[in-house]
């Protein structure tokens, strides 16, 4: 499956991201410029509809990408990651006139969301009257479009639904003040009263189960036919194990350095003494982070096949994602503290690196020991 294409725009690019990654901590949001290139290279329409000029692209493509953009700047590579797979959402659940009107301007509108329901929903002729307020919206300010979730009564309980509301609807309030990924920018988006017509709203339990809309006439393209169980992993680990990545690459440099300059000198402890539990450290931390890759990329290519239909292998996936970034934290937390002093340096990578993939990890849809609980549950059920 071709995979250049967007992770060769994400090269380009993730230099500037990593350069601009201090200030943007600062600013405690996603730099404007690094955005603007995100919805450039395409991650915006990666996974919107053909029918609206998206690519309807494979996750591994995506992964990819994220993984690039995620060794510079983790903060700027979650940003592009959850961007997709908002826009999959929508693209895949909402009917064909909600579909049309979210990308009517073309397929690069950005699209922020959650789909947890802090929001309430009450119906009103023709759709839904919708408030609510939704913490941690990563990239919320720069949003065209959010995809949020609520619970409408139903009389004998209720069922979560998901609105898709235009800029215009909602504010963000400055709430984002964090010691890791503090440039998503995941401030709380706002809702007061408003109306959402039918056409922009789906039942949640249709993206947990893969259940695509009419506007397929029930064929979808592999991305959009996914349950969320399967691939909602991917969106969050690859920017975690794209950042592990990162720190192998930037603590080989660190560490060529300081074995190349070490005197090598009677009386001195020399090239040897340098390396010492180092070497170790680095070979050890490099090859979680390739096994944590390999894990992602079976996972990202079973969804793109097709081949997580059922709950084995949907849990398989999730379980796969979250042990993936233990790994990366593994690795990352050994190399930090084999880089000394010269690693807790703000103005250096690494520090804000082993932030970023330990805040990455305590994210709900990573936490392991659910994952595996919902795997074997599986795996006695077979």
């Amino acid at each position: 499956m071709p995979t250049a294409g967007l992770s060769t725009a994400a090269a380009a690019f993730a230099p500037a991201a990593g350069r601009r990654a201090e200030a943007s901590e600062r600013a405690r949001d996603v730099d404007p410029a690094v955005l603007k290139e995100i919805v450039r290279a395409g991650f915006a329409r990666h996974f919107a509809p053909a029918a609206v000029g998206g690519t309807a692209g494979s996750f591994t493509e995506l992964v990819e990408a994220v993984e690039v953009i995620a060794g510079e700047c983790p903060a700027s590579s979650w940003c592009a990651s959850l961007i997709a797979s908002i826009a999959r959402m929508a693209g895949a659940f909402l009917p064909e006139q909600g579909q049309a009107e979210i990308w009517a301007a073309g397929p690069d509108a950005v699209l922020v969301g959650s789909v947890t329901p802090f929001g309430t929903a009450r119906p009103a002729p023709g759709g839904w009257l919708v408030r609510g307020r939704w913490p941690y919206i990563s990239g919320v300010a720069h949003s065209d479009w959010a995809l949020m979730c609520g619970l409408v009564e139903t009389g004998t309980g209720s069922e979560a639904r998901l609105f898709a509301l235009p800029r215009s609807a909602y504010r963000v309030e400055d709430t984002w003040h964090s010691v890791g990924m503090a440039a998503t920018g995941s401030n709380t988006l706002v809702l007061d009263e408003v109306f959402v017509p039918e056409h922009l709203s789906f039942d949640r339990a249709d993206l947990f189960a893969g259940r695509t809309s009419e506007a397929w006439g029930g064929v979808a393209a592999a991305c959009h036919r996914a349950p969320l169980q399967a691939v909602n992993g991917l969106m969050f680990a690859a920017p975690a194990v794209g950042a592990a990545l990162g720190m192998v690459r930037t603590f080989s440099a660190y560490f060529a350095e300081k074995v190349g300059n070490a005197p090598n000198l009677p009386g001195t402890t020399g090239v040897q003494g340098v390396r010492g539990s180092a070497e170790q450290a680095l070979a050890r931390s490099a090859g979680e982070v390739d096994a944590a890759r390999l894990l992602l990329g079976r996972a990202a290519r079973l969804a793109d096949e097709g081949a997580v239909a059922g709950p084995l292998e949907a849990t398989r996936n999730l379980r796969d994602c979250a042990l993936a970034v233990d790994l990366s934290v593994t690795a990352v937390d050994r190399l930090f503290r084999q880089s000394g002093t010269r690693g807790q340096a703000l103005s250096g990578p690494m520090q804000r690196l082993w932030r970023d993939v330990t805040a990455i990890s305590t994210h709900v849809a990573l936490q392991f020991e659910p994952a595996a609980r919902g795997w074997v549950d599986q795996v006695l059920k077979a």
